[in-house]
């Protein structure tokens, strides 16, 4: 779940933070205020691409980040990335620079884009319009399929990409095998030669970061021992060729001295004799506890030398290889069981030969298991559906999961295709066809609150899911998203004021501009505010009594039917 979120210079947003909460959230505005940029801002948490278009004018970088509720699993992968996490949460964010960069970051641990969406994307999903257009290709639409299989096809789907993987391996290494001898001996040659650089160092698994820092502890204790000494010298003085070059504390001795020798003329100097005396005990004390401290500090040069000779061997490896450590011990240990296989002299082809056979015969049970398990989803998906499609004003709509063969491959054997049905007798048509960008909307929202029923929480963020709808079925879309927000956090932006009606938190994004420059943030409405926001979304007019009256209305209709449904 998201916490805090905070966004600074994206788009026209100057400056927002807020403070989402669990059940539905609303972000609403007039045109043009910035609703998209909360998405955008999100989405960049995500990992999407990072457009400099988005920072805002004359700002050198746009920042968004958030505070997001993490599970044990995902607590781990935090940590896996070099960041923290504190009670519960982990705070992700991402710059984008003027200059067509772009910074992320995972608990305090620099991370790359990727792994940022990695991470955010197990707990946050965003649907926009490129979602819904993206629900009408053959393999969203098998996701949406295996997603309401659940974890039993996830099970599946692993022990058969597992299956593939090793289906694979054998056969590219028979092909291998079978390109001829002087084809094998080369790539002998090349296995002993790439498995050789390696051995000649031997590196360890993480032997570059443990001498990285064992160098930084070495470096910490040599500059330690060079302070010490520079402080001795400066206390007690230095022996040079022409004699004592002397310190503090024979120069203070030398200075007590010759107070000394006035002391009996002058009081003052006395005094001042006197307390000479006194510094001088301090300093020599002083004097020699550092020259003690300094004794007692270690430096091993030659641990040094020793250190970074062998770090400058692992490195020089790894940027031979264009790699990081850890793929590279992987790699040479593939390279490795390659180079037993092929040293077998005449490899024995039948021995490959039958045991790509048995792969294949469980790699073809394998997939016979997962289509059986996505036919019996596929009912079961369409027929809960279709009560969903009733309450989203479509309700003589069908939809059917049509399952058609595809090349063998590492999700099975399966093509899937929605097809769509708007009214009864008319024949059902793919989803891409079949559906108007509102109805569309409608079966991505009905998909979603199938789905997310038996899923655990997680964020949804809907944009322009009410597109080309308003009256009743806004209606019917906000319950919709309310039931969701019962299981889920639910982020909608959304231009109906029906769907807003039945948020538990409103947030406006409004504009202002000085002629020259328009700056956007947000902030949440409630009571009068939001009665009035509801009436700027039915009419235009936020003062209008009337418009007011009926906002008063449609929230009490929207808690009515919250509570109806929850009895």
């Amino acid at each position: 779940m998201i916490g805090h979120f905070l966004i600074r210079d994206l788009g026209v947003i100057d400056e927002a933070e807020v403070e989402f909460s669990p059940g539905l959230t609303a972000v609403t505005g007039e045109t043009g205020a910035g609703k998209t940029m909360v998405v955008s801002g999100l989405g960049l948490l995500l990992g999407q691409r990072a457009d400099p278009g988005l920072v805002r004018r004359g700002a050198r970088r746009a920042v968004v980040e958030a505070t997001l509720g993490v599970d044990p699993p995902i607590a781990r992968t935090v940590a896996e990335l070099g960041g923290e996490t504190e009670d519960g949460e982990v705070i992700c964010s991402r710059q984008v620079l003027a200059s067509h960069r772009s910074r992320s970051s995972v608990g305090g641990a620099q991370v790359t884009a990727g792994q940022l969406g990695r991470l955010t994307a197990s707990t946050l999903t965003i649907h926009g319009q490129s979602d819904q257009i993206r629900l009408t290709s053959p393999d969203h639409q098998l996701d949406v399929l295996d997603r309401a299989a659940g974890s039993r096809m996830a099970d599946l789907l692993e022990a058969h990409r597992d299956l593939w993987r090793r289906h694979r391996e054998v056969a590219e290494h028979l092909t291998r095998l079978s390109t001829g001898e002087h084809d094998r001996s080369l790539q002998i040659e090349v296995l002993r030669r790439r498995i050789a650089e390696v051995d000649a160092v031997d590196p360890q698994p993480g032997e570059d970061r443990e001498l990285i820092e064992e160098m930084r502890r070495l470096q910490r204790g040599q500059d330690t021992r060079a302070a010490l000494a520079r402080a001795d010298r400066s206390l007690n003085g230095t022996e040079t060729e022409s004699g004592m070059d002397p310190g503090a504390v024979s120069l203070l001795d030398q200075a007590r001295r010759e107070l000394d020798s006035l002391a009996d003329l002058d009081e003052f100097c006395a005094t001042l004799a006197r307390t000479a005396r006194g510094l001088g005990y301090d300093l020599a004390e002083l004097a020699s506890e550092v020259a003690s401290q300094a004794d007692r500090a270690s430096a091993d040069p030659a641990r040094i030398e020793q250190v970074n000779g062998r770090l400058a061997a692992i490195q020089a490896l790894v940027r031979t290889r264009a790699t990081t450590l850890e793929r590279l011990l992987s790699e040479t240990t593939a390279d490795r069981r390659e180079l037993a296989q092929l040293d077998g002299g005449g490899a024995d082809l039948s021995a490959l030969e039958e045991q790509l056979a048995q792969l294949t015969g469980r790699l073809e049970t394998s997939a016979a298991t997962i289509s059986a398990l996505r036919s019996t989803t596929a009912a079961r998906l369409a027929h809960d559906v279709a009560p969903e499609f009733a309450a989203l004003a479509m309700p003589r709509a069908s939809l059917e999961f049509r399952l058609s063969d595809a090349p063998m491959g590492p999700r099975g054997t399966d093509q899937v295709t929605i097809m769509l049905a708007a009214n009864p007798g008319a024949a059902p048509a793919p989803l891409a066809r079949a559906a108007s960008g509102g109805e569309l909307s409608r079966v991505r929202l009905a998909l979603e609150v199938v789905l997310a029923a038996t899923e655990t929480a997680q964020t949804f963020v809907f944009d322009e899911v009410d597109a080309g709808v308003g009256g009743a079925v806004g209606i019917e879309i906000g319950r919709r998203l309310a039931q969701l927000a019962d299981r889920h956090q639910v982020i909608v932006v959304t231009h109906l004021p029906q769907v807003a009606a039945f948020a538990d938190r409103q947030l406006v994004v409004t504009k202002a501009s000085d002629g020259r420059i328009t700056r956007s943030g947000v902030h949440q409405v409630s009571g009068p505010d939001r009665l009035s926001e509801l009436a700027r979304m039915m009419t235009g007019m936020a003062d209008s009594e009337l418009a007011v009256e009926h906002a008063r209305e449609l929230i009490g209709l929207a808690a009515q039917q919250r509570g109806d449904d929850s009895d």
